[in-house]
């Protein structure tokens, strides 16, 4: 539900905004720097250099002597998941400026541009938002808003990381074609029950029924999370065809008949999800919000569990 009362000024006071100047690279846009500036003259603008760490950065800013009321930042879906996860360590309000490639979380709570982002601060519109949070090996848990993935996805990034010379979309290809041809299914473990799977995806909130690769969510306060299995009975191709998460694409694979059967998926609503992975072929690598992230090849356990009320974040 909205809130009345935001701890920041209209015009930026109390506002600390950083800037990763290094998101959405396959994007072509105007520079919003000098709308924002305008539009929010007293806030903090900071632009994270190559060697500036974001969490020490707020670190430093929460020690000083006029600390911010507001945590901001504009950026990619990883860049916005890492402030959520500062944000709610520091009990401060979020305010998201999309500036990534997909924005996916942005996009979910209406703040389609930067201009509509301003408008929600503007009008001090705070809404609370259900989270997730993830842990590996009980360690320390991470602020998830969108998804957490093992299996197929998590392996595509990889490969399409040690293709970051040729760009996203040469190095997307490239990485497509390997998984073709040398993609691993993931086993897990979970209450006493053993499963072989192409991938999982565990997404904050309900989400489309029809799809089984869950960038985006749907809504931003449903508690739960929504687990989906594909369970490894077909090719890999199929696996492949079951991370498009476009409605279009999906109807042109649906159409050629490549993506897999229903019988090959199992669904899950859960308000937590905890699976031991097994060691195996496959990397042990998973994902959240689409950052990239290495495990212990000799299996690990993820967890996530759904914290309902978790954010406060500036949305229309």
């Amino acid at each position: 539900m909205p809130d009345e009362t935001s701890p920041a000024r209209p015009d930026g006071e109390g506002l600390l905004l950083l800037v990763n100047s290094r998101a959405g690279e396959a994007v072509v846009r105007a520079d919003p720097l000098p709308e924002i500036r305008a539009r929010l003259p007293r806030a903090r603008v900071r632009e994270l250099g190559p060697d500036d760490d974001l969490d020490d950065v707020v670190a430093e800013a929460m020690a000083g002597g006029d600390p911010p009321r507001v945590l901001g930042v504009l950026g990619g879906d990883g860049s916005v998941s890492r402030m959520a996860h500062l944000a709610r360590a520091h009990d401060v309000p979020l305010f998201v400026v999309p500036g990534g490639t997909f924005n996916h979380f942005a996009r979910s709570a209406g703040l389609d541009d930067v201009d509509a982002a301003l408008a929600a601060f503007a009008a001090g519109r705070l809404r609370e938002v259900t989270v997730a949070e993830l842990s590996i090996d009980d360690g320390d848990p991470i602020t998830v808003l969108n998804a957490v993935s093992l299996g197929n996805y998590p392996q595509f990034l990889a490969e399409r990381t040690e293709r970051a010379s040729l760009g996203k979309w040469l190095g997307g290809v490239g990485a497509i074609f390997s998984a073709l041809r040398e993609g691993r299914p993931v086993r897990v473990s979970r209450d006493g029950r053993t499963a072989t799977i192409w991938s999982a995806f565990v997404g904050v909130g309900r989400n489309d029924p029809q799809r089984h690769a869950m960038m985006q969510r749907v809504t931003l306060d449903d508690p739960v999370l929504d687990v989906r299995l594909h369970h490894a009975r077909g090719s890999r191709v199929r696996a492949m065809a079951s991370l498009a998460f476009g409605r279009r694409t999906l109807q042109v694979l649906r159409a050629l008949r490549v993506m897999p059967p229903a019988s090959e998926f199992e669904r899950e609503v859960t308000d937590s999800w905890r699976v031991r992975v097994q060691p195996g072929a496959a990397p042990a690598v998973y994902v959240h919000d689409g950052e990239l992230e290495q495990a212990s090849p000799s299996g690990f356990v993820l967890a996530v569990r759904a914290v309902p009320a978790g954010l406060r974040v500036y949305a229309p």
